[in-house]
């Protein structure tokens, strides 16, 4: 455990927050600050949902037995249960070498690492059920969704000792993650989506073709956007060994620039021709920032349901 801290930490800056303490002490902090400024309270009853018929013992209780099926067969049937959340939500983290990298604030990693630990949080807090896919070239860990609450330290738990691996493949990796989609679900992407769109077009595609709701949250570094550097500055691949660059930034800057804003148009666009939500942050970006994009984006889903 962290060592208890002595101030309080500031919620709106996301290095300080990741000095103070563990992703679940973190995420508890910044979900109950958060909705502590909100007006309407975003926890929801439960109910139960019909999930399938088993033969009848002695000992369960009768207001269970389906007598239509008992008319029908001649033999003592009970219906089984299960809680019915409000939603199914799976956080796919993109754990590959490039979210490895940080200068002026956190690492890309440790802030999406501390993003989709709060989000895990504020979904059980709503009753939801949360699970959680890592991946980079391919899946490493998953949990599927629960809407216990004790579910939360173990997905905490998995994020905190999760590290960054080898290269993004959007291409090999969306195929494997699909068919692990049951029913029909939230599905948060977590990642800077450096990597080329086709790939991850054909996903959205997929998933919206299976109902399933999309939101893309890219956690991008200010470095990756405003290309401060002014003197020749030697650049190091995350995902591969070995593999540098000595640049003159100042010839480099203006078509990195180009470059960069193509790809992130590109990358909107995508998003709005699927009908997938799309929030573009910052590491330096508050976290509340997330999670009023996510309220906000959950609301029109219901609006529009």
């Amino acid at each position: 455990m962290a060592a208890p801290a002595t101030t309080t930490p500031d919620l709106h800056d996301p290095t300080a927050l990741a000095r103070f303490g563990r992703l679940d002490v973190v995420a508890r902090l910044l979900v109950e600050g958060y909705m502590g400024g909100q007006h309407k309270s975003p926890y929801k009853g439960a109910s139960v949902e019909f999930v399938e018929h088993r033969q009848y013992y002695p000992g369960d209780e009768i207001r269970h037995i389906d007598w239509r099926a008992y008319g029908k067969t001649g033999r003592y049937f009970v219906k089984e249960y299960e809680d019915e959340t409000n939603l199914r939500a799976y956080l796919l983290v993109d754990c590959s070498g490039s979210m490895g990298y940080g200068q002026s604030t956190l690492t890309k990693f440790a802030y999406t690492r501390q993003l989709a630990a709060t989000l895990g949080y504020l979904l059980l807090a709503q009753r939801d059920a949360a699970g959680l896919l890592t991946f980079d070239t391919e899946v490493r860990n998953r949990i599927e969704p629960s809407a216990s609450m004790s579910s939360f330290d173990r997905l905490a738990t998995v994020l905190e000792q999760t590290e960054t691996g080898g290269e993004t493949s959007l291409a090999s990796v969306f195929p494997q993650l699909i068919p692990l989609l049951k029913r029909r679900s939230l599905v948060v992407i977590l990642s800077d989506f450096f990597d080329k769109l086709e790939p991850l077009t054909a996903a959205l595609q997929q998933f919206r073709h299976a109902r399933h709701e999309v939101i893309l949250f890219q956690v991008v570094a200010p470095e990756e956007e405003d290309f401060p550097f002014s003197r020749p500055t030697q650049f190091r691949s995350l995902e591969r060994a070995g593999h540098k660059l000595l640049v003159d930034p100042h010839r480099l800057r203006s078509i990195y620039r180009e470059q960069y804003a193509a790809f992130e148009a590109e990358l909107s666009k995508t998003c709005g021709n699927a009908g997938v939500d799309y929030v573009k942050l910052l590491t330096s970006d508050p976290y509340q920032k997330a999670l009023g994009a996510y309220l906000t984006s959950r609301a029109q889903r219901k609006r529009k349901a």
